[in-house]
């Protein structure tokens, strides 16, 4: 499998610290609020790629934190006339919803900022023995950049060039505008714990670090994120880590492209800035997820009511093939066609094709195309008047594995019709036979009335909710 390295700025065939495993660290929510379609597209990406290198006989050691003390936290809480431990846990529970809703599984350890204080504190120690931190006098710790050499080497950026946008605002005591907090000293009213250097609490970058080396080591294989994290916090990650542990914190970077939304960036202040939960509540999760994997997870894709409208109707047809391979399976005859081979060849060169697709730096547009050529196949050669029982099962096991692989078509649920409506199906079928027309057309037109849409096929009447 290659992966393209941002570090290095070309493709990279993944080769692991540990043969059969890989160490992997996604940054997660900062939860104060309801996650936003930004957070969902690392969420579904790097869930994907979990999933695929799983598949592909990969033990998979995933890894991602929850930021639960922050400004942000502490303004709500405020706001809200309460304390940042209720808000943190809200939302964390409103992240477990939605991300349930996208079908994202949980990963191996999902550590709180708070739960690891202990291991900040060790950091920033080790950091101010070497010499690239320093304390101030009202608590707050910073780490000197200049100190390290290969600062940039993320964003590929000269230190000069990051400098020129920093500033040191009122209340700051740093030294140079780069330096960054380690640790804030508290201010009145703010929650804190106890540290060599006073009354405190965290600052962003170095929880990650903290979690990192905790939970996974002092190098990790690949550490993930949307494309806003590579400056300054992926980039001040690699400096704090590196520079304390003294060798490299991550092998393989990747990060996920912007969303726009309607052809504009999102943004809170342009006012088209849509939560997960508002997007689900319109046209449910699963068009989410698809929309998510449906593009190269590097380049910028567009929300709009268009595209999610067209992922619904994409989603649908994932839905027809599957159930009319239930169908099929009710109906199938033992009879195994002269041509089975070859059709099991054909629908076979599908799975190479995803594989080669996905094998390419997660290319999961070609990889759903793949899967789209493979619903071509199977309405083609697998369900006619006569399916074969044994091609019906082959290409069922295929269908559910590659989209299993995407998360995708996982709200499929044998539906199950009361006893009336399946009274009036048999009543129009009996219709039918008696070539009753008028009587048959009449309860089709009620069952449509009631949301019950009906198909008559070669092989019997089939049926979906509207």
């Amino acid at each position: 499998m290659k992966i393209y390295n941002t570090l290095t700025r070309k493709k990279e065939e993944l080769k692991t610290i540990d043969e059969g495993e890989v160490k992997i660290y996604a940054c997660g929510p900062t939860v104060y609020n309801y996650i936003h379609i930004g957070n969902a597209r690392p969420l579904c990406v790097f869930d994907t790629m979990r999933r695929y290198m799983e598949y592909r006989g990969l033990k998979v050691k995933f890894v991602q934190n929850f930021t639960d003390i922050d400004d942000k936290i502490i303004k709500r809480a405020n706001e809200e006339g309460s304390d940042y431990k209720t808000v943190s846990e809200k939302y964390i529970a409103e992240f477990w919803k939605d991300t349930e809703g996208m079908n994202i599984r949980k990963a191996t350890v999902h550590p709180k900022a708070t739960e690891n204080i202990d291991e900040i504190i060790s950091i920033i120690e080790t950091l101010i023995e070497k010499g690239y931190a320093y304390p101030v006098e009202n608590g707050d710790v910073y780490f000197s950049p200049k100190k390290f050499n290969e600062y940039g080497k993320l964003s590929h950026q000269p230190l000069e060039e990051l400098e020129a946008g920093a500033r040191i605002n009122i209340g700051e005591l740093k030294r140079e505008p780069m330096d960054f907090a380690l640790w804030k000293g508290a201010k009145e009213g703010e929650p804190f714990w106890e540290s060599p250097w006073g009354r405190g609490r965290p600052g962003w970058h170095i929880e990650c670090s903290a979690m990192v080396r905790k939970y996974l080591g002092k190098t990790i294989d690949i550490h993930c994120g949307g494309q806003d994290l590579i400056f300054p916090h992926h980039e001040n990650e690699i400096a704090q880590s590196e520079c304390c542990n003294g060798v490299p914190f991550a092998n393989y970077w990747m990060h996920n492209g912007y969303i726009n939304v309607d052809n504009v960036k999102m943004s809170k202040s342009l006012g088209n800035f849509f939560t997960v939960r508002e997007v689900a509540e319109k046209f449910g999760y699963e068009p989410i997820r698809y929309l998510m994997i449906s593009s190269h997870y590097r380049s910028p894709i567009n929300y709009s009511i268009d595209v999610i409208e067209q992922c619904k109707a994409s989603l649908a047809r994932l839905y027809n093939c599957r159930e009319s391979l239930d169908f099929a399976a009710e109906n199938a005859r033992d009879t195994v066609p002269e041509d089975f081979e070859d059709i099991k060849t054909r629908l076979c060169s599908r799975r190479e094709q995803f594989i080669k697709a996905m094998d390419d730096d997660l290319n999961t547009a070609d990889a759903v195309s793949a899967v789209f050529e493979l619903v071509r196949d199977i309405n083609t050669c697998v369900i006619n008047d006569s399916p074969s029982k044994e091609l019906v099962r082959f290409a069922a096991e295929l269908f559910d594995e590659l989209t299993g692989v995407l998360g995708l078509v996982y709200n499929r649920k044998k539906d199950s019709l009361d006893k009336e409506i399946e009274e009036m199906i048999n009543a129009r079928q009996q219709a039918r036979k008696d070539k009753n027309w008028a009587e048959a057309d009449r309860i089709r037109d009620e069952l449509k009335a009631r949301g019950i849409i009906l198909e008559d096929t070669p092989r019997g009447v089939k049926w979906h909710r509207e």
